[in-house]
């Protein structure tokens, strides 16, 4: 069995082949204005065009991000049609005069508010007004009716009138308006973009999967369905590979051309339905990652004040930085990195692309990533300090094509115990996809009614065969927010570890969740041979053997990253081919 992991990024799009005995790897600038490009080209230069894939897609993200979904008409129960932009009671920014709320995805002309009403145990109050549906002549809908998780009926109803339409009942069929509405609305805008792309790719590719937000791969057409499980789906891949490092705890840290994403696994990644994004509600299960945009490509300005601000506006692979020599004329991180002598210009991608001098002065390129760092450090420690750990206690997992240049200042920092960079830093979140099991999740609030998996069981079932894990999301009563837990375990001692107490207090069940995972084939990793030796300087990473040593300062090169060993660090090599770099 062959398996491509692909994942596409801001500035390369990465490749990882396993055929069963070994591991291929291959990288391709990106193609923004039609990703599948660079998707194609590279599965024809690895050879792999047979192959089953999983595939990493920011087709929906950048969808929503730069607002070129679908045009979508939302469909609601009458006298809420405003709820999209009523909200919460929140502010994006609390102490921020000018914030603003985000505009909502579907202005108040293409809302439709309908007549019915089911209660909140699921009886019918109000039949549905079916004349209203079909005078609706809108092509893309979001359907969210006033307590469909209890009865989706209506919703199921208005499905045979609006084909094609988006149900909050499939999408969430769970409690809190206003996040199921937000999450149906942004279904419904991405989910014609991302069936365009499906359906190009599976031209050509055939059968192929995509990653979920969780960290599980979807069949295509599924991805189609519910598009708003992709929408953080690109960090995903990296948090599994980290995950399978096999050092404990373990924050990752992937660092590419665009953003940079940190995760706290402590034995297991947490997920959560917790999110948004763009300042919507998005509520979908994903790994707990948090964003923020410094990469490699970032820009470097000073402000109208006469700060130096690095991104979160990204060079990205065209025209990309100075370095490149593709007409960018802004600094950015790499123009740094390559000014300060920590990239070797003739070795960069593998010797594919000559890096030419930025013309950078070194105060400015020490500023430029003195305000980078600066970014990431606030990332890592609202991962870690912010939610109760201590950083000492943590490696720092350093993968994207920028991620080792930066990983040792900041995990000094940090008082950490030191940088893992894996082999394959900058292909690692593809690796993650070749890596990850197939997976479906069914969910549904059960507030103040029976338990019942069964049903759930059997509607994740009809959709995936597998090992089925069933979960609770419990809350103390009062509380506003709920835990996961796998169900039978003890709820007290779950929240204590999450949140540093626990009360003497009923616990309530919200809603139900079944799990079913496919297990797949994986790549078993060989021990690397044994060497001895070492190094300093500008070593290269292909020449590196276990148990070879790497004095500070130094350069590690290798076709997809570059690692920076700062003075007083020292790395090793270990069993596996993972360089572990401490003070």
């Amino acid at each position: 069995m062959r398996v491509v992991g692909i994942d596409t990024g801001g500035t390369f799009t990465d490749f990882i082949l396993f055929d069963g005995r070994s591991i291929r790897t291959h990288k391709v600038l990106s193609t923004p204005e039609d990703p599948s490009r660079a998707v194609l080209q590279g599965l024809r230069e690895l050879g792999a065009e047979e192959a089953e894939v999983v595939h990493g897609s920011t087709v929906a993200t950048n969808a929503f991000l730069e607002r070129k979904g679908a045009r979508v008409a939302l469909v609601t129960t009458k006298g809420f049609e405003d709820l999209l932009e009523i909200g919460r009671q929140t502010r994006g920014a609390l102490y921020d005069l000018f914030w603003s709320r985000p505009e909502p995805l579907v202005p108040a002309s293409r809302r439709y508010g309908v007549r019915e009403r089911i209660a909140a145990d699921g009886r019918v109050l109000v039949p549905l007004d079916r004349a209203a549906l079909r005078r609706i002549r809108e092509k893309h809908v979001a359907v969210c009716f006033l307590h469909s998780y209890a009865n989706p009926a209506h919703e199921r109803e208005a499905a045979r009138i609006l084909k094609g339409a988006s149900l909050s009942s499939d999408v969430l069929p769970e409690y809190r308006e206003y996040e199921r509405l937000s999450t149906t609305v942004l279904n419904a805008y991405v989910a014609p973009v991302v069936e365009t792309y499906v359906r190009r790719l599976g031209r050509s590719l055939g059968r192929f999967r995509m990653m979920a937000s969780d960290g599980g791969s979807v069949s295509a057409d599924a991805a189609c369905r519910r598009a708003a499980q992709t929408l953080l789906s690109g960090p995903a891949g990296g948090v599994i590979a980290a995950q399978s490092i096999g050092y404990g705890k373990v924050i990752s840290f992937d660092m590419g051309g665009t953003s940079t994403d940190v995760a706290l696994i402590d034995g297991a990644p947490r997920v959560t339905k917790e999110g948004s994004i763009g300042g919507l509600p998005l509520r979908v299960p994903h790994f707990e990652i948090h964003t923020v945009g410094a990469g490699g490509g970032s820009i470097a300005r000073f402000d109208e004040g006469g700060a130096l601000r690095v991104g979160p506006e990204s060079a990205g692979a065209t025209p990309g930085p100075i370095c490149y020599g593709r007409g960018g004329t802004l600094p950015t991180v790499t123009d740094a990195n390559l000014a300060l002598g920590r990239i070797d210009p003739a070795l960069f991608f593998g010797g594919r692309m000559k890096l030419r001098d930025p013309g950078l002065k070194r105060s400015l390129a020490e500023g430029i990533l003195e305000v980078a760092n600066a970014n990431m450090e606030r990332a890592l420690r609202r991962v870690s300090v912010e939610r109760g750990h201590d950083p000492a206690e943590f490696w720092l997992a350093a993968f994207g094509g920028a991620g080792p240049l930066h990983a040792c200042e900041l995990a000094g920092r940090l008082g950490m115990k030191g940088v893992i960079v894996p082999r394959w830093p900058g292909l690692f979140s593809a690796l993650g996809m070749v890596l990850a099991d197939m997976t479906v999740e069914k969910s549904r609030t059960v507030l103040g009614r029976d338990a019942d998996f069964r049903p759930l069981e059997r509607e994740a079932r009809r959709d995936l065969r597998g090992r089925v894990e069933r979960f609770v999301e419990a809350r103390y009563r009062g509380q506003s927010y709920e835990l996961r837990i796998p169900e039978g375990a003890d709820f007290h001692e779950a929240h204590r570890r999450q949140y540093g107490f626990a009360r003497k207090a009923p616990v309530e069940v919200v809603n139900l969740v079944v799990r079913v995972t496919a297990s797949l084939p994986k790549p078993r990793f060989r021990p690397v041979a044994r060497g001895g030796r070492s190094w300093g300087g500008s070593v290269s990473r292909d020449d590196l053997r276990a148990g070879d040593r790497i004095l500070g300062p130094s350069t590690v090169t290798e076709g997809s990253a570059t690692t920076w060993v700062p003075r007083g660090w020292t790395a090793r090599v270990d069993s596996h081919g993972h360089i572990i770099i401490c003070q």
